[in-house]
């Protein structure tokens, strides 16, 4: 696991964060984020010299919207590709009780809260390392020099040439200082951007936030150069304590209503008007509300006091939080625990599969016995 590191310092049109971070949104137009894992990975290629806004681990995107796949993701951990659609059902279930078996510690074949908090943070550790990876590729790609140490122009060169501009052209401008007119040179296909009349996306804007978040990973003493751990940080802020605090200030500032820094229920699980467009935009947004709002009062608001800090929400995204590791364990728990004695058996992992794994596996009854 990645050491923490010392710490630093919505939809609104000056959230640094979220231009940042590709979601560059007005506060009337909040809908919720009802897309998959699998949809993420595909517009990840695209955007690869992009903070991400998914964080695998992690219980909130870096827009605010919950991470709707994080149970599968501490529960499968690096077998998250193998329940696929097309894969056979006597195989996944296979795969589904090896893992259970892993998970139930003392082998009496039924999970408890304390085993499953044990297996939530080994997977958590698990996508750690994926991400550690996947920076240490990424800080490669923009450290031409290889001196260990990528500066802000080093980075935009790659971000820009990564978007369809010719490279050399813009190292050119930036090593002369011309001016580099991106917005209008060539649109640049961020998610979420804000975009002018032609369908061009403010390339401008969000480089210019990027370098606000460049600066919050840049640890003291300040020098717009990031080693290879600092890179890491304006990743994965979820490695960093500090870039973990300047997210959570950021999604505070989004959604906080009348500015004293803290989230009510009502706060967080309000919708713009408008969003509702027919009965099946409804059905998706009210079932957005009631996910927030069990979020909000049985995980992320610890004293039940109706108000969370950003010290509550600090913990709750923190992904090597043991505390908060243990209360999704009891809530995954919950979720299947059909003979209610606070345990998890073979018959309701299989039963509720879908939850654990996204795919649904036929023939539970008939089949957890041939499994074991």
């Amino acid at each position: 696991m990645a050491s923490r590191q010392a710490p630093l310092g919505g939809l609104a049109p000056r959230c640094l964060w979220l231009l940042g971070a590709v979601l560059v949104m007005d506060a009337s137009a909040r809908p919720a984020n009802h897309s998959s894992a699998r949809e993420r990975a595909a517009n990840r290629e695209e955007n690869e010299m992009l903070p991400p806004d998914h964080l695998n681990g992690v219980k909130l995107e870096m827009d605010g919207h919950l991470n709707r796949d994080f149970h599968q993701e501490v529960f499968l951990g690096k077998d998250a590709g193998g329940f696929e659609e097309d894969a056979g059902p006597r195989r996944s279930r296979r795969k589904l009780m090896l893992i259970f078996s892993k998970v139930d510690l003392n082998t009496d074949r039924r999970i408890s809260a304390k085993e499953m908090q044990h297996w939530i943070m080994e997977k958590t550790a698990e996508h750690f390392q994926e991400a550690i990876a996947e920076s240490r590729a990424h800080f490669r790609a923009v450290d031409p020099d290889g001196d260990g140490r990528v500066s802000w122009d080093e980075y935009k060169v790659k971000f820009l040439a990564s978007k369809g501009h010719d490279e050399r052209e813009v190292a050119d401008k930036i090593k002369n200082k011309w001016d580099l007119n991106v917005d209008e040179e060539k649109p640049c296909p961020v998610d979420g951007a804000r975009t002018g009349g032609d369908g061009r996306e403010a390339a401008q804007e969000v480089l210019e936030n990027l370098k606000d978040r460049w600066y919050q990973a840049d640890n003291p003493p300040p020098d717009l150069l990031l080693t290879e751990s600092e890179f890491l940080s304006f990743l994965h802020p979820e490695h960093s304590r500090g870039m973990l605090q300047f997210m959570v200030k950021e999604i505070i500032r989004d959604l906080d209503q009348d500015g004293d820094k803290k989230l009510s229920l009502s706060e967080f699980i309000s919708l713009p008007v408008g969003t509702v467009e027919n009965q099946q935009g409804q059905d998706v947004d009210d079932g957005w509300v009631r996910d927030r709002k069990r979020e909000f009062e049985e995980l992320i608001d610890a004293n039940h006091d109706g108000i969370v800090t950003m010290a509550e929400l600090e913990d709750y995204m923190d992904p090597m939080n043991e505390f908060s590791a243990l209360n999704e364990a009891k809530q995954m728990i919950a979720i299947a625990d059909e003979n209610q004695n606070h345990f998890l058996e073979p018959e309701e992992v299989l039963k509720y599969s879908e939850f654990f794994t996204g795919s649904k596996l036929v023939d539970y009854a008939r089949s957890v016995h041939e499994e074991f």
